[in-house]
């Protein structure tokens, strides 16, 4: 897929060459470690979590945690970026890959269907603003149980430069905006992660753990 076939701007940036060198930017063991303890945290009111879908999963390092945490989870991914999927395919099998954009994304080609867990790690604020409820649908739709959003926070929307680029990253209240949008959904957990922890630090991280509550 041509870059002129995306919807947006942030979509072809992404599938380009910056999202390649994001994938040298983020390789580490210790990003793993501290995904472990992220997830531990976030998930611990969440119950048994046997299958899981990741919207803009990257190279696979949060779904590699979540399989230290649920070694028989069975794992998707959606993935925009054509170099990271390449390098995806080490932790998840091929045709549990989605490699499009999230605005492509049709969560009835899940082949087992809703998924007890769709995760969004630094991703929703990568997404242009006029898409995002778009985005929130399809987060929706992929779950029959949990949404965990791990994003950065802000009560009001914001525009924040991203390494010399404009339009590229927006802090907002993406969690209060789906529990707004679908009233099903449910806040069982919150919490936040600092750069300075001395064990596990993560980027100033705001996470939400949503249930979809059916009757």
């Amino acid at each position: 897929m041509n870059e002129t076939s995306y919807a947006t701007e942030q979509e072809a940036f992404w599938a380009g060459q910056f999202g390649a060198e994001y994938i040298d930017r983020n390789k580490s063991h210790q990003l793993i470690a501290a995904n472990i303890s992220l997830f531990n945290r976030a998930l611990r009111m969440a119950g048994p979590i046997h299958s899981c879908i990741e919207f803009g999963a990257n190279i696979g390092l949060n779904l590699a945690a979540l399989r230290m945490l649920y070694p028989s989870q069975k794992q998707y991914a959606v993935e925009i970026n054509r170099q990271a999927t390449a390098e995806l395919r080490a932790h998840i099998p091929e045709d549990n890959i989605f490699e499009m954009s999230i605005l492509d994304f049709d969560a009835e080609s899940i082949p087992d269907g809703k998924c007890d867990l769709v995760l969004s790690k630094g991703v929703l604020i990568h997404i242009n603003p006029d898409m995002l409820q778009h985005v929130y649908s399809r987060l929706y739709q992929a779950t029959n149980r949990h949404i965990l959003l791990a994003e950065y926070y802000n009560p009001s929307p914001v525009d924040i430069p991203y390494r010399g680029h404009k339009g590229k990253l927006f802090k907002r209240d993406f969690a209060g905006e789906m529990l707004d949008r679908f009233p099903d959904l449910k806040l069982i957990d919150y919490g936040f992660v600092y750069h300075r922890e001395k064990a596990f630090p993560q980027d100033d991280i705001n996470w939400f753990l949503l249930e979809k509550i059916t009757a």
